[in-house]
């Protein structure tokens, strides 16, 4: 394999000389990105509101959607090479394609505070039990830091720390705090124990579908340097597959083991009581990796907007910015904010899978994706007509969300991905009366 290293390469598509990462690559990445604190967390949320037994089944499905979803858009930035906020160009228009990238640099900024507050936390825990050190500014500043070193190295982070280092720390890692968890007293019978039923399921598989739809937006700004869509595709599912599924088990567990509550300084601890110090350290240094991949991708979508944008100031600036929101603040509505993930980017992303696997496949010319006036215009650089299906979307999914039983985000990604299949025929089909009645 050619061991180039692929670079920051803003939003012009990717080169055939740079597309170097292949199945591997992207089952270590994507697999080391499903595995972090804050995805221990969430696993903590779907019980005891069910059993431990149907909190597992709410994780396998969930994560099968979410990881096909999310494997099916990275293929699609595979072959055209490019990241995701412009391959949205070709449903909401160049300028239409704004809005997201806005949304989406709102959304990693979120994520890096999140990432900031609990790798802060956990090692002001650890200082604690040696040093009877106590400062949490402190200990989120270095992890800032940390982050925003990572943050100018670009995807080398990929070769260098993660595929060689990292993910077999991490893996055995997380194989022993699985270990201590199984090992609690009286694990079995709380597994087994019912829910007591302030959790419905279906609303489960939404909060497991919500970690790998939270990286849609970023997974073309990764998978646009595969060597091979089908490396990529396989990579990525696996890798994030096998990853969603343990540690929101494992989440669970913990909670059902340790009685913890949902809050930030709670889990840490029960974490630290549980496993020991060494582990907990091994995982704060593997979470930086999620909050490096959020500052990189979030100069993406800026770039989106602002091609000349330069990198290296953008991740200090966002970097510096997210540790002054973390330090001031603790994580309160981290359930709500996946569930607000979701409602955003499932609708949007059913348009650009309806729009490219059902119209446009195999007539795709990615230079288009830049051209002003060209295909991918519309009217003044902005597709009204998707934009408004996308919003109904949103709506659709707040709806289901609040009044019904059922889990909101599959319903959502069908009537979205019918709605504009519909919408984008009676185009078609208006346009060859039109041509008729002109000849």
């Amino acid at each position: 394999m050619n061991n180039a290293q692929p670079r920051s390469w803003g939003v012009e598509p990717v080169p055939t000389e740079h597309r170097t990462l292949g199945f591997f690559d992207f089952f270590v990445l994507w697999g080391n990105l499903g595995i972090g604190l804050l995805v221990l967390l969430a696993g903590s949320f779907l019980v005891p509101g069910l059993s431990f037994l149907q909190a597992g089944a709410a994780i396998i499905i969930g994560s099968a959607v979410g990881c096909l979803l999310l494997s099916t858009v990275g293929a699609v930035g595979s072959e055209l090479k490019v990241p995701t906020m412009v391959l949205l160009r070709s449903v909401l228009g160049i300028r239409g394609s704004y809005l997201p990238s806005v949304l989406n640099v709102v959304q990693l900024f979120g994520w890096t505070v999140f990432e900031l507050v609990i790798m802060g936390y956990t090692a002001n825990a650890i200082l604690k039990t040696f040093f009877a050190f106590d400062n949490y500014v402190l200990t989120t500043a270095v992890c800032a830091l940390i982050v925003i070193f990572m943050g100018l190295m670009g995807l080398a982070i990929i070769r260098h720390w993660l595929r060689k280092i990292a993910v077999w720390i991490v893996f055995a890692t997380t194989g022993y705090i699985t270990y201590q968890v199984l090992s609690t007293d009286n694990i079995l019978s709380l597994m087994l124990k019912a829910g007591d039923g302030s959790l419905s399921f279906w609303a489960a598989v939404d909060l497991v579908i919500a970690m790998p739809i939270s990286w849609l937006p970023l997974i073309a700004d990764f998978n646009r340097f595969a060597n091979k869509t089908s490396s990529a595709f396989y990579g990525t599912f696996i890798g994030y597959f096998l990853a969603n599924t343990w540690m929101y088990a494992v989440g669970a567990l913990l909670l059902l083991a340790t009685g913890i509550t949902q809050e930030t300084q709670g889990f840490v601890t029960a974490v630290l009581l549980l496993t020991g110090w060494l582990a907990l350290l091994i995982l704060l240094v593997d979470e930086t990796k999620e909050a490096w991949s959020n500052l990189y991708s979030s100069v993406i979508s800026t770039q989106n907007i602002f091609p000349r944008l330069d990198y290296k100031k953008t991740v200090i600036g966002f970097g510096i910015a997210a540790f002054l929101v973390a330090a001031v603040i603790d994580i309160t509505q981290y359930q709500s904010f996946l569930y607000l993930i979701g409602s955003v980017f499932i609708p949007l992303f059913a348009i650009l899978i309806a729009d490219y696997f059902v119209f446009r496949r195999g007539t795709f010319n990615t230079d288009d994706l830049y051209s002003s006036g060209g295909t991918f215009w519309f009217q003044k650089g902005i597709h009204a007509g998707a934009i408004a299906i996308w919003f109904i979307g949103i709506g659709i999914y707040q709806y289901i969300a609040h009044t019904a039983t059922f889990g909101a985000s599959m319903p959502t990604f069908i009537s979205v991905f019918l709605v504009y299949s519909i919408y984008r025929f009676s185009i078609k089909a208006v346009r060859g009366r039109t041509s008729a009645v002109n000849v």
